[in-house]
């Protein structure tokens, strides 16, 4: 997809929590075509210690009214340095950044339509809001399993019931099922045909494990640190499986177990969206 620099005007900006704030951004042009899962690569102005643009995934687009939104986790200098924007702002962007999910209508197991499962945690919901519009905007009504360690600490739960029915589970089991998103009980009582995931390395793991032992297709957003979000600094490189669904394998002279083709990629590039298939996890 082509890619843009664009000079963006803060519409609002809303802190949704005491570490999260939603940024909306428009223009006087139409937005460039955007995908669920890119990214977009802003440059942080005022702030003496950054130097390096921030990635940050797309949250959700708003054709109706010319609208990106952007979920900022609040860390460092320069995403709280984002937090300090007024409506009026312009925000230098690059977008649209890498590659996305799947999006085509499910080819499901059994039945007619397909079912999606979109597991997210922390700020990692936050490219499943677009993610879950585009799949019902589809015909399919996506079901969003999210998690967080407690009841304060869950995102855009009003938003995400616009799309899809919303599952929850918190940590100290404030609200929803207590434990983690492995734990709740639709991954023991329901099917899916999809599962597409994005939040804390460890529990995009543990989800991956449970799609492997139950044979069902599994993506996830990877989010590793990027700097330049081109594939030129080589700061996001991730080992890959050369070719997931049927890996390449190379089989020695002397009978040893074959070894799988692996190669090294740019995340920012080549992801961030990878099917598990090809992750050496």
């Amino acid at each position: 997809m082509k890619k843009y620099i664009l000079d963006l005007t803060v519409v609002s900006l809303e802190r949704v929590h005491e570490r999260y704030v939603l940024i909306k951004l428009s223009d006087k042009e139409p937005l460039p075509p955007m995908l669920p899962g890119q990214f977009v690569e802003v440059r942080v102005d005022g702030s003496p210690s950054t130097f390096l643009r921030r990635p940050i995934s797309i949250c959700y687009i708003d054709q109706k009214v010319n609208e990106l939104w952007l979920l900022v986790a609040c860390v460092g200098d320069g995403t709280k340095a984002l937090a300090k924007l007024k409506a009026g702002d312009k925000l230098n962007c690059v977008l649209p950044l890498g590659n996305g999910f799947t999006i085509q209508s499910l080819t499901p197991a059994r039945g007619v339509g397909g079912e999606a499962l979109l597991v997210g945690g922390g700020v990692g919901v936050a490219p499943l809001l677009y993610l879950g519009a585009t799949l019902k905007a589809q015909g399919i009504e996506p079901t969003f399993l999210l998690g967080a360690r407690s009841a304060k600490d869950l995102l855009l739960l009003q938003e995400f019931e616009k799309y899809g029915r919303v599952l929850v589970t918190t940590e100290d089991g404030s609200m929803g099922e207590k434990g983690f998103v492995t734990n709740h009980s639709v991954l023991q009582n329901e099917q899916f045909d999809l599962i597409q995931v994005c939040g804390p390395t460890p529990m995009m793991k543990a989800v991956a494990r449970y799609a492997r032992e139950k044979g069902i297709k599994c993506e996830v957003s990877l989010e590793n640190l990027m700097a330049c979000g081109l594939g030129a600094c080589l700061c996001c490189v991730e080992k890959v499986r050369v070719d997931g669904d049927a890996p390449t394998t190379v089989t020695k002279s002397d009978g040893e177990t074959p070894t799988t083709v692996t190669t090294n990629v740019c995340v920012c590039k080549e992801g961030p969206v990878f099917p598990i298939s090809r992750l050496m996890w």
